[in-house]
């Protein structure tokens, strides 16, 4: 299998991707990685990997690209200048078929535009939503999407993003019905914004999707949904509170333990529990969010992940290559679209009907004449 990558995009530079890449091939033989990036800067991280990762040499390449995205640079600026970066040499590498997947912790902005222009989109979906799993007191894990793409999203994008994680939920997950939310501030049918009421009016009127309705913040991590949709602002606003949620937890309870010799002892005879607790609450375990809708499979790694959260991030796509996820999707969505789009029209055309009829109009007439 191989996978392409944007050495250089990572908060940590390129220290944290080429070891993570190598842990990665350490732990599945089967990946051959290429590594994109200025090459004297990423031979020189290769020769300093630790003994039992310098044995994954062999399944590491070097590709120059003297260029780099940086953080801060507007997505026009890298679709103008960004040619010779590591990111947009990833995404061309996996556009002309030479690898399966690719990776960047770079720049979100960037490499939503970057991948849309290489690779294209979809089953006729207009802008890719960001996705990523999320633990659940169940042991499962929902699917939340979007985390940033979107920042506003109306409702027939809300149904794009409902139709494509549902898909990911059956395909990855072998759920038959995975279970449908839009995200809400009640589950009152009343409550929401706009948006948010259209596309539950239309997710009702798609009897293929297992649409149950909205859902709280509390149910995403309550298991109440296998898949949860929402606009970006939103999304990434829950994710990021989630993760600082969980690193605050993990302290919390290490530092209790710590407090007093008496709490310490307990803390040895539980250690084997906190460690549990410790790795099920870590968000690395998560990292790597899917570029939903591309024409190929991109996988955002967090920009500050370190190596093993990298080594996740690459999993993460390896997992997504091997369901053939992008076809899949391309196959159903051709399909479901259609009636999808549909829904969202009978739902606009029902909302005209009652704006007319509070207004004490029909169609074909006016207030005047329906009041004679």
């Amino acid at each position: 299998m191989r996978i392409a990558i944007d050495a250089m995009g990572g908060d940590l530079g390129p220290r944290a991707s080429v070891s993570g890449a190598a842990s990665a091939v350490m732990a599945d033989p089967g990946l051959e990685i290429r590594l994109f990036g200025p090459a004297a800067r990423l031979e020189d991280e290769m020769s300093r990997l630790p003994r039992p990762l310098a044995a994954a040499s062999s399944h590491l390449s070097i590709e120059n690209a003297p260029g780099v995205v940086r953080q801060d640079q507007r997505p026009a600026q890298a679709l103008r200048h960004g040619g010779d970066t590591s990111m947009a040499a990833m995404l061309g590498c996996l556009a002309r078929g030479e690898a399966d997947a690719g990776v960047s912790a770079g720049n979100t902005g960037a490499l939503m535009a970057l991948s849309r222009r290489a690779l294209g989109t979809v089953g006729g979906v207009p802008r890719p939503a960001i996705s990523t799993a999320i633990p659940t007191h169940r042991e499962g894990r929902c699917y939340l999407l979007d985390l940033g793409a979107n920042v506003e999203a109306e409702a027939p994008r809300l149904v794009d993003f409902a139709l494509m994680g549902e898909a990911m939920a059956r395909h990855l997950d072998g759920l038959s019905r995975p279970r449908v939310a839009l995200l809400n501030v009640g589950v009152e049918g009343t409550k929401g914004p706009a948006s948010v009421q259209r596309a539950d009016e239309a997710l009702r009127r798609l009897p293929a999707v297992n649409y149950t309705g909205f859902v709280e913040g509390d149910g995403i991590f309550a298991g109440e949904a296998d898949v949860v949709v929402c606009d970006g602002f939103v999304g990434n606003a829950v994710l990021k509170a989630s993760e600082g949620l969980a690193k605050m937890l993990v302290r919390r309870v290490q530092a209790t333990f710590e407090a007093h010799w008496t709490s310490r002892l307990v803390g040895l005879l539980a250690r084997p529990a906190l460690g549990r607790l410790r790795r099920e609450l870590d968000p690395v375990r998560y990292n790597g969010a899917s570029l939903l809708g591309l024409d190929g499979i991109v996988i955002k790694s967090h920009g500050g992940a370190d190596a093993r959260g990298f080594h996740f991030a690459i999993a993460r796509a390896a997992e997504e290559v091997r369901h053939g996820l992008p076809g899949r999707l391309a196959a159903e969505l051709e399909q479901r679209r259609s009636a999808a789009d549909s829904a969202v029209a009978d739902d606009r055309l029902d909302s005209g009907s009652r704006i007319r009829a509070a207004a004490g109009m029909e169609p074909g007439g006016d207030a005047t004449s329906q009041q004679e």
